[in-house]
């Protein structure tokens, strides 16, 4: 017979519960032995502590309790083990609580065990800030004034108010989503106006009033509770768009926040049928005047042929989503809007957004706000609206990153902001009382910006893209496209910008079959850090590497420099040569570690009749960062290339870059180069083909192997590439390919074999993550086969093997099933007070048993069934039982029988109804 292994004692996630229940008043003594490291995972016990294996009716769960309230954000809460992504765990309306559906991952592959929210550890204290070096955070150097300011008010007195339409039914939501929006607009203003539509991201969606932290994620709100006027957060920069004679709306997306964890793709495709639905209200009204709600009949014809589409966070990735539906329709069972697309999306503003799918629209300009202190979204995965767009359209569509020193999430939204919002808010950023102050981001730091700095230069930047893509003013072009010029209406912000697009041309990328010498090759998502870009243990990350779906990437590299003496060039050479003909500068993308100065290199370039010409010298200082930050971000440096033309050099030819370090020692990576000229060319999206993965669910059966193919769905125009990966649902690795893509082609063909059994198990996800390559968009990127389990449970029973013993032997039950499963299960019992006579004491057993299986001490002496042991007993698969055994211990002390009581019960620790309590007796030794 198996023995019992050891597997996740009293549970950190039921212990609050138990605390006042009888018989567990001692649970708060076994918080504090886990809290000391009692509770250590061992070779038996692969669980860490805080985390069980539950679930009700047979439906295995991995469960992890918080130690605190884990505030409703905007970055998704993961389960991982080491960098494989197990799944995202469903939330629990106490905030504290997470629960993950299981497949037929085994006990042995939860090791390593994490809780990540975009890349940063939930279940584990960060890293000291100290830890990221012993340079100090400097604030960058304060760049020259820009020739405009957009920050400006205008010379429009405006007028606002609010619509309340009847909800609107979204697919996959069971609740229907709010229509209303707040309306700013400018008061007077002659003709039709261009329209900015916003969105505003996940938070708590209702309050109670006058609580100090009583906030939920219900919808609608239940009693005695308000909504959460998320979208009034953006009055400020409504006011001022409005003053300078855009037209603005607000919409609140309460109705999705509430509901997106049930979403695979977190919502996108919910916030990008909502912000159509209003667009085409807006263009109804547009055409019936007399239809519209007064406040929009009091505001100029909106002008939907120049629409701006600002988001922040999940609504960064929801009206990118919105952008890429109004070009590229998505599949029709999947979208809330249906309709004819009555507008014209010129741009896109993101703050602080979640890009989940890595899957942005390249023909659609955008502006990307990446806040420094970000202690939500804090990987800055929004970078890659800009490295994500290289080599996917047309390549004419500026995409802008801004990178602000000192901002946080939440401040960009005075609804999110304490002492401005009217519900509770909080700095996302945070501190902890127990750990050092973070040099950078701590309230009260240099490089930190208060609430007011922060939205100030948020909505100067709004309106710079406003100015830029709606109005088509180039001189305010300099502040986004990595020219180095600031606004002052954004002072004391520092501000650093870098782009792709435009009227670039050529690109030195380390992607495509470039050839690299005098460096390294790196990749950015890679387990191994001999291959890897940045070492994963390194303090601090790169938005530039934020993780996606699958543990290792192809296709998604860098250029990693480094050197312990000047003059070694590291060269890049393409497949094939560049042209860089019409340009007036080479634009390099580069980063070095935070906090570092005087990182200095040469520029060379060599054409095709091996002719070498040194462009000039560039220098660059590492931003401001700590080990909570992600501050490896690249800053864009330019060279004329003036000294190319002199020298005769053929800049249609341009075969291979080379950068020589001039400064003793150092270390950089350079993401690309492109040659460089000032203004925007006009942006037409091109005419691509979209993939769309979806899901099937089938019954595994009973005999037989059926074959299923996971549903994708390919739509659009022209062909493309795309890179298709295939998540092994046991090991969680990823084999690839490149796939060519066409509209109405089963180019994406994965079978799944699905053999049937009779055997209780687990569903299983057979999935597949698709992402763009070349002239293709992806909307849904993750799907595949659901094969669900259909065999009833086992039956389980608790019975008596040795319950009347002597001291010194070992009482015995043994927990049986009627048939072997064919996967592992997990049944819970507890120790019960006894009912009459003595019990068992906590010095009556083995002190050690007692430690593994409850993390506690035998002293004080007391009762066995206050010691709180709560134990999850594993079956095997292919076993019909284990034995749960209590070693006592002889002692010198005549005593009368003793005895301990043991049941089986539910996932939160009650005994199980109709069930029987089986009692084990220990007599004297004679």
């Amino acid at each position: 017979m198996i023995r019992a292994r050891r597997i996740c004692v009293t549970a950190v996630a039921v212990l609050a519960a138990l605390a006042g229940s009888p018989g567990l008043a001692q649970a708060e003594q076994a918080e504090q032995a886990r809290e000391s490291g009692l509770l250590s995972a061992t070779e038996d016990n692969p669980l860490p502590p805080g985390w069980r294996i539950g679930g009700a009716g047979g439906a295995r769960e991995l469960v992890w309790r918080a130690p605190r309230t884990v505030p409703m954000g905007d970055a998704r809460v993961e389960f991982r083990t080491g960098n494989r992504l197990l799944g995202v765990p469903k939330p629990a309306k106490d905030g504290r609580t997470f629960r993950l559906a299981l497949d037929e991952t085994r006990p042995k592959q939860l090791r390593d065990l994490q809780v990540t929210a975009a890349g940063r550890r939930l279940d584990a204290a960060a890293d000291a800030p100290h830890e990221s070096g012993s340079r100090d955070a400097r604030m960058p150097a304060q760049a020259p004034t820009n020739g405009v300011d957009p920050g400006k008010p205008g010379a429009y007195r405006t007028v606002s108010g609010k619509y309340d339409l009847a909800p609107v039914r979204l697919p996959g939501f069971d609740t229907p989503v709010e229509m209303t929006a707040e309306v700013v607009a400018p008061k007077g203003a002659a003709g039709k106006r261009p329209l900015a539509l916003f969105l505003h991201g996940r938070h708590a969606t209702c309050y109670k009033p006058g609580s100090e932290d009583d906030v939920t994620g219900d919808w609608p709100c239940a009693d005695g509770y308000k909504p959460i006027p998320s979208h009034l957060g953006y009055l400020r920069d409504q006011r001022l768009l409005a003053s300078q004679g855009y037209v603005t709306v607000s919409i609140s997306a309460n109705g999705i926040n509430a509901q997106d964890w049930e979403a695979e793709d977190a919502g996108a495709q919910a916030r990008s049928s909502l912000v159509r639905r209003h667009l085409a209200r807006w263009a109804d009204w547009t055409a019936h005047r007399s239809s519209a709600p007064a406040v929009v009949r009091q505001a100029p014809k909106a002008d939907l042929s120049r629409l701006l589409l600002v988001g922040h966070s999940r609504g960064g990735e929801g009206v990118n989503r919105a952008a890429m539906d109004s070009l590229y329709p998505p599949p029709a069972a999947e979208d809330g809007y249906r309709g004819p697309v009555r507008w014209k999306v010129r741009g896109t503003v993101l703050i602080g957004p979640t890009i989940f799918g890595q899957n942005p629209v390249a023909d659609v300009p955008s502006v990307t706000l990446l806040p420094g202190c970000d202690g939500d979204v804090s990987d800055l995965q929004g970078e890659n609206f800009v490295d994500g767009t290289r080599g996917i359209g047309r390549g004419t569509a500026l995409h802008s990153a801004v990178y602000m020193v000192g901002a946080n999430h939440n401040y960009f939204n005075s609804e999110w902001t304490p002492g401005e919002a009217v519900a509770p808010a909080q700095d996302d950023f945070g501190t902890d009382p127990e750990q050092p102050a973070d040099p950078v981001c701590a309230p009260g730091a240099a490089t930190r910006l208060t609430a007011t700095q922060q939205h100030k230069a948020g909505a100067t930047y709004i309106a710079a893209a406003a100015r830029l893509f709606l109005a088509g003013d180039d001189r305010v072009r300099p502040l986004l496209d990595g020219s180095g010029k600031r606004a002052p209406s954004a002072d004391p912000a520092r501000v650093l910008t870098h782009a792709v697009g435009g009227r670039r041309s050529g690109g030195f990328l380390p992607d495509g079959g470039a050839k690299v010498t005098g460096a390294r090759l790196c990749s950015a998502i890679d387990p191994d850090p001999a291959v890897a870009c940045l070492d994963p243990e390194t303090p601090g990350s790169s938005p530039h590497f934020a993780s996606w779906e699958t543990e290792r990437e192809t296709g998604r590299s860098a250029v990693d420099l480094k050197w312990s003496a000047p003059g070694r060039a590291a060269r890049v050479t393409p497949a094939k040569p560049l042209s860089l003909r019409g340009s007036q500068k080479l634009a390099l993308r580069v980063f070095v570690p935070p906090n570092t100065t005087g990182t200095k290199f040469d520029v060379s370039v060599t054409d095709s009749a091996n002719r070498r010409v040194k462009l000039g010298s560039v220098q660059v200082t590492g931003l401001p960062g700590s080990a909570s930050t992600a501050s490896y971000w690249a800053q864009e440096l330019r060279v004329p290339l003036s000294a190319a033309t002199r020298a005769g050099l053929d800049l249609k030819h341009v075969k291979s870059l080379e950068m020589t370090p001039r400064s003793r020692t150092g270390r950089a990576w350079l993401m690309d180069a492109w040659g460089w000229a000032p203004g925007l060319p006009a942006v037409k999206a091109a005419a691509l083909p979209r993939v769309d993965v979806g899901r099937t669910v089938v019954k595994e059966g009973d005999s037989g192997t059926r074959t299923y193919r996971v549903p994708v769905e390919i739509s659009g125009r022209g062909s493309g590439q795309v890179r298709v990966y295939v998540l092994d649902p046991d090991s969680g690795r990823a084999g690839n390919r490149l796939v060519t893509v066409r509209p109405g082609s089963h180019a994406i063909d994965v079978p799944v074999q699905v053999k049937g059994d009779t055997a209780y198990g687990d569903d299983v996800e057979h999935d597949i993550a698709v992402k763009a390559v070349r002239g293709a968009v992806v909307g849904k990127h993750r799907g595949g086969i659901t094969v669900q389990n259909d065999d009833p449970e086992p039956v389980i029973t608790l019975s008596p093997v040795a319950d009347r013993v002597t001291e010194g032997e070992s009482l015995t039950w043994r927990l049986s099933l009627d048939t072997p499963t064919a996967v592992d299960l997990y049944e819970p019992v507890r120790v019960l007070p006894v009912t009459e006579g003595a019990e068992l004491s906590t010095k009556d057993v083995d002190p050690q048993w007692l430690k593994e299986w409850s993390g506690d001490v035998p002293d004080p002496e007391r009762p066995l069934s206050e010691a709180s042991l709560w134990v999850w007993l594993n079956i095997p698969p292919g076993s019909t039982g284990v034995d749960f055994e209590v070693p006592t211990v002889r002692d010198q002390v005549a005593e009368p029988a003793e005895s301990m009581r043991l049941a089986l019960t539910d996932r939160n620790a009650e005994p199980l109804p109709g069930r029987p309590v089986l009692t084990g007796t220990v007599l004297d030794k004679p």
